[in-house]
Formats: structure tokens, C-alpha cells, sequence
């Protein structure tokens, strides 16, 4: 039931995040969050690296569970930390890279190259460290396999190991399929690519098959991994012998504490949408909904914030999911055939590892009623809106908050642009803010923080640091000046 309306203004709708106890431990720290964003200014990203260890060991559970060995590679993309990368080289976790910078990076923090898998769009500069170091390529064409192999050649390199990406996969028991990819060859064509690594066979070794799917649909995913799979066996009956199948990522994250507070939030949005109650968003956006004669029509354009299955225990999902040809558990089938499974978590791995706090410059009440709060950061800092992800910041107060109770608000960026709305829905906060304050968007290292984030308008993008435990107590430095050599990490 959609709330109701008291005074024409809607009762308190909030969407109020998942903190696990040491990210709440760093929030607590409201002296430290304030000094931290007064010396290094808003917005800032803080990042907790020592989270990762935990992350990865909670997928290497799932791995153990059914008796697969295989990596977890970080989706470096996810976040530009450096501290983040570092942490994570000192665990035996991997790292996917999708660029010639991020492959150096990656580099200088400490990865060997055979725990380095390079995906995405490469450049022949990008193709040619990745041969000359010896990293592990995801080839996505013919051409990039030929390119690859004639630089091998050319520069009289050993062979280079590859995975050969697919896509475009069906099912001929059901009728099942997986949506079309940028990334990969169609899996109709692997013929082609296993002619190509056949004629450069001394210049590439094929270790195996991947896919990347932009979806959380466990069919699709079961079809490509069941794709894969049929792909291996035709490499056996080539005389090839690969080994692996890289499913990508796409695990994701459970952003939301209560279930029932998303239910009762796109609820009530539909409510709104059809206008039988105050509206919830500026200027009546509704998320992919509309109204057509009294009906609700189109589709909800958003990230289900609230996923109880999501990361470590989705994969276990899918390994659990009867394949759809073979009707056994996809885990079994890997385990018979004895492939490694390797998988490139990158929201999932950066799961309560990080949050953006920035600073209230202005309130201000409008003559319609609303509440406006314009904050020192853009939606470009904190991608919320582009990734469809709604939940609500913490408000770290300086002192007593002026207003105690719950206050509706819609949260203005700093960029000279209508369209530079933090959150286009109205957000309620526990308290009213007071410029100086500080809202902290937690739970973002993972693609909220700084995928978008330009130099739009000459604004700064926001600094890092890197918050950990040391000796009992919190402590920081500059993102780029951490290295987990100094600090042994503790539970708060």
C-alpha cells in the first residue's frame, strides 16, 4: 500500500542503505570525516582497502563450496584507487585490465603478470606489453588474435596466453538465448577463431573460453556458461587443450538494508506516476514509467538496489542452476570436466569498501514547499542517477542538528546545468542538514565513485584517501601514498 498523504505532502519514503559494521565504525568517526573534507575538500572519495580481504575470501568460499579452482579477478575499471589495487595485490586475487594505463598500474603495484587477465578494447600498445610482459589477453575478434600473433612474431616473444571471448549464444534443448554483446565472437563462429589460434599456434595458447553478459538474468547466464562449455569441446576434438571458462562479472551488490522499503518505494512511484498521490522526483521523472490513459506503461530504469542474492552468494546461485541442455548443476559440470572457473567481480568486490562524503553549501526552502540542498560535489562524482542506484546518504552533522525529524529534500550538484541533480527523486534524511555539514554517500568504490568524474566546467574531481586500522585505531593517508606493507590490518 502506497503511503498516504498528510497535508499534501507524503509521508517519509526511505531507501536507507546496507552499512556493515565497519564501514558504520568509520561513519562514526565524525570528528575524522570532517577534518578529512575541511583539508582535502568535496567531494571526497574514502576508500577502505582492508575490506578487499574479506571480499575475497568470501567468493573463494563459494569456490571451495564446489571444489573449483580457478581466479577472481578485480575489475580494475570499477575504481581508479590505487590503494584499492595495491591491497589487493597482496592477496592471491587477480586483476582484469582494460587499458594500457590500467595494465601499468597494475604493474606498479605488484601484480606478476600471470595474475593479470587484459579485457576490453586494446590498442597494439595495449597488445604489446600485455606480449612482452606476458599477461594473459581476452582476445574479443579474429583481427585482435591476428594483431596479437604478428606481434608476437615480429618481436620474437614467447607465446602469449589467450581466452577467447564469445557471445551470442543459444540453446537448441529450450528456448533460451543470450543477448547480443559488444564483447566477444559470435559462439556460432568459434570454428573461425580456433582456425586463427590453429594457424599462430606458435605464437598463441589458447587456455580457454569467456563471456560478458550485461545482465543479473541466471538463464542467460546458465545458456552462455553451457555455451562455453560446447566451445571446450570442440577445442578437445581439435587437439586443443584449454583448461578454463571466464564468466565475467555482473554479481552485484545489495545497496539497501530493508527489503520492504524498496517495494514500498517503486510502489509508491507508480502511485505517483499515475497521479493518484504527491510526486517523488523532480519535476515527475519517472524512472522509465509513464502514464498512458489512467494505465502505467514502459519499464523501471533501475538497478534493484535491494539484492539479497547478490555477489559471493549469486555466483553460488549459478553454479547451483541445472544447465539447460545437460540438466546438471553448472558447478558439477565444471567440476567433471575439471576446468578452472575464473570470474571478474568488480561492484561485488568493492563491496562496502568506500563512500564519497560531500559538503551542504546552501539549504534553502522553495515557495512550493520543497526543500532544496546544493552540495560541493556533481553527479558526475557520485554516479548515482546514470547507474540507476537509489539510496539515501548519512548526514554527518558538525554539531546538533538543527531540525531533528525527517526532512524531505532534493540534493542540487555544483555544475551549471539543469541537469546536475545528485538524486532526482526527493530524499528524506533523518535530520535536517546546516550548510557546513556533510552527507556521506556510502557503499560507492564501486562505479559510483569515480567512473564518470570529469573536469566539467573546470570543477575538481575529488581527491582519495585511504582509511585503515592500525594499532586499535583509524587511520589515513593520501590514496596514492598507501601501501599495505606499513599497516596490519585489524577488525575495529
Amino acid at each position: 500500500m502506497a503511503p498516504r498523504l498528510t497535508r499534501g505532502v507524503a509521508l517519509p519514503l526511505h531507501l536507507a542503505p546496507q552499512i556493515d559494521p565497519t564501514l558504520r565504525s568509520a561513519l562514526d568517526e565524525t570528528v575524522l570525516m570532517t577534518q578529512l573534507a575541511d583539508a582535502l575538500g568535496s567531494p571526497l572519495g574514502v576508500i577502505l582497502p582492508q575490506q578487499l580481504a574479506d571480499n575475497v575470501a568470501a567468493f573463494r568460499s563459494v569456490f571451495s563450496g564446489h571444489r573449483l579452482s580457478g581466479q577472481i579477478y578485480y575489475a580494475h575499471k570499477a575504481n581508479r584507487s590505487s590503494a584499492l589495487v595495491r591491497e589487493l595485490a597482496a592477496t592471491d586475487a587477480g586483476i582484469d585490465v582494460a587499458s594500457l594505463a590500467e595494465l601499468q598500474h597494475a604493474l606498479g603495484a605488484g601484480f606478476v603478470p600471470q595474475r593479470i587477465m587484459a579485457t576490453g578494447p586494446k590498442n597494439e600498445e595495449f597488445l604489446w606489453l600485455c606480449a612482452r610482459t606476458g599477461v594473459t589477453v581476452s582476445a574479443d575478434s579474429v583481427g585482435e588474435l591476428a594483431t596479437l600473433a604478428a606481434l608476437v612474431t615480429d618481436w620474437s616473444l614467447p607465446p602469449v596466453r589467450v581466452m577467447a571471448r564469445l557471445s551470442g549464444f543459444t540453446s537448441t534443448g529450450v528456448q533460451l538465448g543470450s543477448r547480443r554483446s559488444r564483447f566477444g565472437v559470435s559462439a556460432a563462429a568459434v570454428s573461425e577463431v580456433l582456425d586463427t589460434i590453429a594457424k599462430h599456434a606458435a605464437a598463441l595458447d589458447l587456455v580457454g573460453v569467456a563471456f560478458h553478459l550485461d545482465t543479473i538474468g541466471l538463464p542467460e547466464k546458465a545458456v552462455a556458461l553451457e555455451g562455453c562449455l560446447g566451445a571446450l569441446d570442440e577445442c578437445r576434438r581439435r587437439g586443443l587443450r584449454p583448461w578454463s571458462v571466464d564468466i565475467g562479472g555482473g554479481f552485484g551488490v545489495n545497496y539497501l538494508a530493508d527489503g520492504t522499503q524498496w517495494e514500498q518505494y517503486t510502489s509508491a512511484l507508480t502511485e505517483a506516476v499515475l497521479g493518484r498521490r504527491a510526486p517523488l522526483t523532480w519535476n515527475g521523472h519517472g524512472y522509465g514509467l509513464r502514464a498512458e490513459g489512467g494505465h502505467v506503461r514502459g519499464a523501471l530504469n533501475l538497478y534493484p538496489a535491494h539484492r539479497p542474492v547478490s555477489g559471493p552468494a549469486y555466483l553460488d546461485r549459478l553454479l547451483r542452476t541445472t544447465s539447460p541442455e545437460q540438466r546438471r548443476p553448472l558447478g558439477t559440470l565444471l567440476l567433471d570436466n575439471m576446468y578452472d572457473l575464473h570470474v571478474e567481480p568488480g561492484r561485488a568486490l568493492l563491496d562496502q569498501c568506500g563512500l564519497v562524503l560531500a559538503s551542504v553549501l546552501e539549504v534553502r526552502d522553495e515557495a512550493n514547499g520543497d526543500t532544496i540542498v546544493r552540495l560541493d560535489c556533481n553527479a558526475r562524482d557520485v554516479s548515482l542517477e546514470e547507474h540507476g542506484v537509489l539510496m539515501d546518504p548519512v548526514v554527518v552533522h558538525r554539531t546538533t542538528p538543527a531540525a531533528p525529524g525527517p526532512a524531505g529534500v532534493y540534493l542540487f550538484g555544483n555544475l551549471c546545468l539543469e541537469a546536475d541533480l545528485i538524486t532526482r527523486r526527493q530524499v528524506f534524511l533523518p535530520s535536517r542538514p546546516r550548510p557546513g555539514d556533510l552527507l556521506a554517500f556510502v557503499n560507492t568504490a564501486g562505479y559510483l565513485m569515480d567512473f564518470s568524474a570529469t573536469h566539467a566546467l573546470r570543477q575538481p574531481i575529488g581527491r582519495k584517501v585511504a582509511l585503515y586500522r592500525d594499532d586499535g585505531a583509524w587511520r589515513w593517508c593520501l590514496d596514492e601514498q598507501y601501501w599495505p606493507v606499513h599497516h596490519r590490518a585489524e577488525a575495529p
